[in-house]
């Protein structure tokens, strides 16, 4: 299937953001594909990205046994790789701002990755907080050994990918003892799941931001950074800003200049509504190449 979008698109920064993020057995990246397992209604199957730079589109492969589940797996892949932005529009907006104005320039089609999964992403929310990306990415794999499924031997893609991320009834029937987590966290997990099973349209946009926020506080354990960026990366918020992120404030600083506050921080990006999630992306990009790697989002 041949997905366009409105280009530039930043293609390097997309592979290298998922890659770096990759759970052994669930996803891949190799060489300049992006792979990973998928489940639908009961379905397994796997889909396979590459880009299509001449085109100006992204090139799927889905491997699927039920053709009625096209639709949804296609609006997935275009939520993670964030294919209906207008990221001139956006950039030009952005742009106007002098912090912003030299992250925009070096990275004009950068996107902001979304997740595949509502669920999915905010597990790997919680287990991300105050870690690594490395870390985040070796919790969630432990997880998924805990308790995610095995694909079926005809499911399994010739290049390992073999298993699935766990869902919200294994989660929460799980013994989370081996996660080697504190208590606390590993009852949000619990309280998310719990969450989850209650309400299908928990990671649906609520009317507006504040309303969506709201919502994922409510879950027990999900603090401000957390819902923002779920909405962020799953809700597709376009308006979403977690302030209070340690990578967002490192690349909101000034070269030899003093951080802001996180209070300071939503002054600032005032702004920039109604695309502050995408200047999030650029000060997490920004701070990215200057720290490889020590952020979690």
């Amino acid at each position: 299937v041949k997905l366009p979008y409105r280009p530039p698109y930043d293609w390097p920064f997309m592979l290298s953001y998922l890659a770096a993020r990759a759970i052994p057995g669930i996803e891949l990246v190799q060489g300049e594909r992006y792979l990973r397992a998928v489940e639908i209604d009961g379905a397994f199957g796997s889909i396979e990205i590459t880009h299509d730079r001449a085109k100006n589109g992204l090139a799927a492969t889905i491997r699927f046994p039920c053709v009625k589940a096209l639709p949804t797996l296609i609006a997935r892949i275009k939520r993670v790789f964030d294919l209906g932005a207008d990221v001139g529009l956006i950039g030009q907006h952005l742009a106007l701002d002098p912090i912003l104005a030299p992250f925009v320039a070096a990275r004009p089609g950068l996107r902001a990755p979304g997740g595949w999964d509502g669920f999915e992403l905010a597990i790997r929310a919680i287990l991300g907080q105050q870690v690594t990306v490395t870390a985040g990415r070796q919790l969630a794999a432990r997880l998924s050994a805990i308790c995610g499924t095995e694909l079926p031997a005809t499911s399994q893609h010739e290049d390992g990918i073999t298993r699935l991320f766990p869902n919200a009834a294994q989660v929460a029937a799980a013994d989370l003892t081996g996660l080697g987590m504190p208590g606390a966290r590993k009852q949000t997990l619990l309280a998310l799941a719990e969450a989850t099973l209650r309400d299908p349209d928990l990671f649906r946009a609520a009317g507006d931001i504040d309303a969506t926020i709201a919502r994922l506080r409510a879950i027990k354990g999900i603090g401000d950074w957390t819902a923002h960026y779920i909405a962020l990366r799953v809700v597709r918020e376009s308006d979403a800003f977690p302030a209070s992120d340690i990578g967002i404030l490192r690349g909101a600083t000034p070269p030899g200049g003093t951080r802001p506050t996180p209070q300071a921080l939503l002054q600032m990006a005032e702004h920039w509504r109604p695309w502050r999630a995408y200047a999030a992306q650029h000060l997490w990009a920004a701070d990215e190449a200057l720290n490889m790697g020590k952020g979690n989002a």
